[in-house]
């Protein structure tokens, strides 16, 4: 069974920082694709971030946080996206998203992804 597991999201004043992390567990294939996700109340979900577990490989998903957000990853099982010079418009919940294989040009779409996590509430206020 897979299992995804956001956590450190919180509240933080604009122009602060915040590191995610997604730990997964139960991916069976040795190649997996990885995102992070967002949805604002009353918006859409939105895509941040993608990442191939092998190579590194990463797309910038949302042009409104190339430059201010990184997503990487640590050990084997856990993903990170890097949450710099943050906006009150980057407050949602954000979410962990993977599936099995390298999805080429649908790392972005939110249909891909097979697995999700629970989600990490992120807050910046003004």
């Amino acid at each position: 069974q897979v299992q995804l597991v956001e956590s450190g999201g919180g509240s933080v004043q604009a122009g602060g920082s915040l590191r995610l992390s997604c730990t997964h567990s139960g991916i069976s294939s040795s190649l997996y694709s990885v995102a992070w996700f967002r949805q604002a109340p009353g918006k859409e979900r939105e895509a941040v971030d993608a990442i191939y577990n092998i190579g590194g490989a990463s797309t910038a998903c949302a042009d409104s946080v190339k430059e201010r957000f990184t997503i990487s990853r640590g050990n084997a099982n856990t993903v990170y996206l890097q949450m710099n010079s943050l906006k009150p418009e980057d407050t949602a919940t954000y979410y962990c998203a993977a599936t099995s294989g390298l999805l080429g040009g649908n790392r972005c779409s939110g249909p891909s992804y097979n697995y999700w996590g629970q989600g990490t509430q992120v807050t910046v206020s003004s």
